[in-house]
């Protein structure tokens, strides 16, 4: 019998993005996936479809402000950016200094220099290679980072849960 993760909340931060927590059996650890708007369709299905323990916080985020703020704020023992193909590894990133001020009604500024980033040794993740800024960003505050596709996500979380002690 599968015990799948459950949708307990939806809101939005004070960025605009949008969030919901998922949860799943008791114990395991506190996960994040990380996506931009244009690629989350099909991800809360996803994420409901894990086997899995501990919870899952999702993000749809634009730049990289709330994807940081969300990570502090969760203290992930992993996060998953969703991108356009699955990586590997990326190299460092340098943003474009800019003020954003249309999002959810706050000001803030977004830039600067972002670390290489690697996935974790023993996760299956491929060969690819190439930059990701939300990989980057992830790094920069010493968190664990890989980057998948949405179809890829559930079996992407539940491997990552699999090779952690008390991950599933």
């Amino acid at each position: 019998m599968l015990n799948t993760m459950q949708h307990t909340r939806t809101w939005t931060d004070i960025y605009g993005s949008a969030h919901a927590s998922f949860e799943g059996r008791a114990g395991g650890h506190p996960w994040l996936v990380a996506a931009p708007a244009e690629l989350a369709a099909g991800l809360p299905e996803a994420l409901a479809a894990v086997d899995g323990k501990g919870t899952v916080e999702l993000i749809v985020h634009d730049g990289l402000t709330p994807l940081l703020a969300a990570v502090r704020e969760t203290g992930p023992r992993g996060v998953l950016v969703i991108g356009k193909q699955t990586l590997s590894a990326g190299p460092e990133v340098q943003m474009s200094a800019a003020v954003v001020s249309d999002a959810g009604g706050v000001e803030y500024a977004e830039g600067g220099s972002f670390p290489a980033w690697a996935a974790p040794a023993g996760l299956k993740t491929g060969k690819r290679k190439g930059q990701n800024a939300a990989a980057s960003a992830v790094a920069s505050l010493d968190v664990p980072v890989i980057v998948t596709t949405a179809a890829t996500l559930q079996k992407a979380l539940e491997d990552w849960m699999d090779a952690t002690p008390h991950g599933r």
